[in-house]
C-alpha cells in the first residue's frame, strides 16, 4: 500500500470500496464528496480540483485555458488510517508486524474521499483491526509515542458500530477534545465476542488528562456504561487479566 501524504485530492483520491484483506494497490480515481459540517461552516463543497474554463471571444481565446484551484480546508493535525488483517494475524512471529499503512490524510475533504470508500464495519471479518492515528505515530505498544500510554474501550452492538465510529473519528480530526494532545489515535476491533472502539493515549500516568478524555469521550457519544482504562504495559504482562487503572 503507499501512504498518501499531504497529496492533492485533484491527482489521488480515495480507492473505490478498499477491502482490508487485499494485499493489492487500490485503483484510484476521483470522487466528489462534502466537507465535514462539523468541523468546517465552509459554503465550499468537494475536494479541491482543477477545472479548465475555455474562453469565449476568437480563435485564440476559446482554446486558451485557466486553472482554478479550489481552497482544501487543513485541519489540525495529519491523521493516517491502519489496518490489521486476521489472515496476517495467525502467521506474524511479532505483534503489530502485519500493520499496513493505507494513506495519509490532512484534509477535511481528503478524510471523507477515503471514509467513504472504505468498506462499512458491518461487512468486516471477525479478527480484523482498523486504526486512525495521528502521522507519525505507529498503532503499536512499541512505538515511543504510545509505550507509556494506555487506552479507554467501549464496546458495541453491530447497529450502532459504525455511527459511533464516525463519531469518535470527527472528535479526533476536528480536535473536540480539551486534552486532546495526549491522544495517539482511535483502534477498531471487530471481534466475534463484540466490536470494540478504543482511545489510545500517550501518558497513562497523567491521571487527570486521561480522566478528562474518558468523560468526554463517553459525553460525545451519549455512553451511558462505565468504561476503563488499561495500561499498554499491563496488557502486554497480563492480557485479558489486566485491570483498569481508571474508570469513569
Amino acid at each position: 500500500m503507499v501512504v498518501v501524504e499531504d497529496s492533492s485530492v485533484s491527482t489521488m483520491m480515495a480507492a473505490e470500496n478498499i477491502d482490508p484483506n487485499t494485499p493489492t494497490n487500490p485503483i484510484l480515481k476521483e470522487k466528489h464528496v462534502p466537507a465535514i459540517k462539523v468541523i468546517s461552516s465552509a459554503d465550499e463543497e468537494g475536494p479541491p480540483k482543477e477545472k479548465s474554463i475555455l474562453s469565449g471571444g476568437n480563435d485564440y481565446a476559446s482554446k486558451k485555458s485557466t486553472t482554478v484551484i479550489q481552497k482544501s480546508h487543513l485541519i489540525q493535525n495529519s491523521w493516517a488510517f491502519w489496518f490489521d488483517a486476521p489472515s496476517s494475524k495467525s502467521n506474524q512471529v511479532t505483534w503489530g508486524s502485519s500493520l499496513r499503512s493505507l494513506y495519509t490524510f490532512s484534509s477535511i475533504e481528503e478524510f471523507w474521499s477515503l471514509y467513504n470508500n472504505i468498506h462499512s464495519p458491518t461487512k468486516w471479518v471477525p479478527g480484523a483491526d482498523l486504526y486512525c492515528f495521528k502521522h507519525k505515530i505507529e498503532p503499536k505498544w512499541e512505538d515511543p509515542i504510545c509505550a507509556n500510554g494506555g487506552k479507554w474501550s467501549m464496546m458495541f452492538p453491530k447497529a450502532t458500530l459504525e455511527s459511533n465510529w464516525l463519531n469518535t473519528l470527527l472528535a479526533l480530526v476536528g480536535e473536540q477534545f480539551d486534552q486532546g494532545g495526549e491522544i495517539c489515535g482511535a483502534v477498531l476491533n471487530f471481534r466475534m465476542r463484540g466490536d470494540k472502539i478504543s482511545l489510545w493515549t500517550k501518558n497513562a500516568a497523567n491521571e487527570e488528562a486521561q480522566l478528562s478524555i474518558g468523560k468526554q469521550w463517553k459525553e460525545l457519544l451519549g455512553y451511558d456504561e462505565t468504561i476503563g482504562f488499561i495500561l499498554h504495559e499491563d496488557a502486554k504482562t497480563l492480557g485479558r487479566d489486566a485491570k483498569h487503572r481508571y474508570t469513569v
